[in-house]
């Protein structure tokens, strides 16, 4: 098997590329699959995106993202609730089964964490038979507790299991993402136990470096500039019976700066050096 059988670059890794261009150095690098988001898509046209990738014989793996359901106010919370349906129907529409949910922070003004996961988990009960029914399937992401006020309330793998297992796993599972979990020492049992029940729905690696830039969101590091032991947890989720896509998911400021293609390129080169 190809070092890259498994590889995916996640869009966002190198966002400076339209989406041709990543398509076209992808077929000329050898990487199989690509992770899309919603927004490039939509400017390019969701039914036309489809089409080049799958023409180029590329794999979508995933399609980011789906999410922010902790609304209090009821019309908030529906037109949240018709964004997702869209962004399923968009995940279908692409050829990808898997829609990634960040979750949603606090709403303005509230200090309730466990009222915001009891709304995301009432979402996720609408939410689950209309992904079901078109072949897609909904991976809660934890992210790391740094974004719970303004992002995401789910902060552990634990949290997001305690939500996706009141629903099927063909309904919803999790997102294992290394930047936003390599440091909880439960997070090893947690992906044993999402494995057991058939929910790891997608694997996503960065690695994690300081300092934290200002604002914090783009600090997710390249594969071995950090503090992960990214072979470590590839063995964990693979020891729990993952077997599908490693999608490479990098938000960084000094890498958009960058030719694309060379960072494509590099990105390459990494994960085989210290994920393969």
């Amino acid at each position: 098997m190809s070092d890259l059988a498994r590889f995916s670059v996640n869009q966002m890794t190198v966002k400076q590329l339209p989406l041709p261009e990543l398509v076209a150095a992808c077929r000329e690098l050898g990487v199989p699959a690509v992770g899309l988001w919603r927004e490039p898509v939509q400017e390019y046209g969701v039914e036309a995106a489809a089409r080049l990738v799958r023409d180029a014989g590329l794999t979508v793996t995933t399609l980011c993202r789906g999410g922010f359901l902790t609304a209090i106010d009821p019309a908030e919370r529906a037109r949240a609730l018709d964004d997702n349906r869209r962004a399923v129907d968009e995940a279908a529409t692409l050829g990808t089964d898997v829609l990634v949910l960040v979750s949603g922070g606090l709403p303005a003004g509230s200090r309730d964490l466990r009222g915001a996961r009891e709304r995301i988990a009432d979402a996720l009960g609408e939410l689950g038979p209309y992904a079901e029914a078109r072949g897609v399937q909904l991976a809660v992401e934890p992210l790391h507790p740094m974004f719970a006020a303004d992002r995401c309330v789910v902060s552990t793998l634990a949290q997001a299991l305690d939500l996706a297992e009141r629903f099927p796993a063909r309904q919803v599972g999790v997102t294992v993402d290394t930047y936003h979990i390599w440091w909880d020492e439960d997070a090893p049992a947690q992906i044993a136990r999402a494995g057991a029940s058939g929910r790891i729905h997608t694997f996503q690696l960065a690695d994690w470096i300081t300092p934290l830039p200002a604002g914090v969101l783009n600090g997710r590091g390249q594969l071995g500039d950090g503090s992960v032991d990214l072979r470590h947890w590839r063995d964990l989720v693979e020891a729990a019976g993952y077997t599908g896509p490693i999608e490479v998911e990098l938000f960084n400021d000094a890498l958009w700066a960058r030719d694309g293609r060379e960072v494509l390129a590099e990105t390459v080169a990494r994960f085989t050096r210290h994920a393969v």
